[in-house]
């Protein structure tokens, strides 16, 4: 639909407006198609599956308790030790399947060499799972 101008040139011009009734047709059909259409792709077979009671079976790996007193004595759970039965105890150790994990406790007044020995000679052997044992509440 053309609107009135100056020139008089009998209405052969170009028409600019965009016809929006075919764009809308098509968006409805489509829309009718897709609800028509949804609930056909969600069809399921029911089917009564059996419960499973079981329980995974967790290996915790075993815990050693290395203690270093101030004096430098070391003591393999509880059991006084010295270097060479210390590396040969981690080297047993190294070669189980299931590596244990080393808790190294040691005194606050011991030299860090002392502990960065032990520390050196865990990774020698090939033990990876070293934990330190602190106290939370002394200052």
């Amino acid at each position: 639909m053309a609107f009135g101008g100056l020139l008089n040139d009998g209405g052969d011009g170009d028409n600019a407006e965009i016809n929006m009734i075919p764009l809308i047709d098509v968006m409805l059909v489509l829309l009718v198609i897709f609800i028509i259409t949804a609930p056909l792709t969600t069809h399921a077979v029911k089917v009564d599956l059996p419960q499973a009671s079981s329980q995974p079976n967790e290996v915790k790996p075993e815990t050693i308790n290395l203690s270093i007193k101030a004096d430098g004595s070391v003591y393999w759970n509880a059991e006084a030790v010295d270097a060479v039965a210390w590396r040969a105890r981690m080297d047993a150790a190294a070669q189980q399947t299931l590596q244990p994990e080393i808790h190294i406790r040691a005194d606050g007044d011991l030299a860090y060499r002392n502990v960065a020995q032990i520390m050196a000679d865990a990774a020698k052997a090939g033990l990876g799972k070293l934990g330190f044992v602190t106290d939370p509440h002394t200052r």
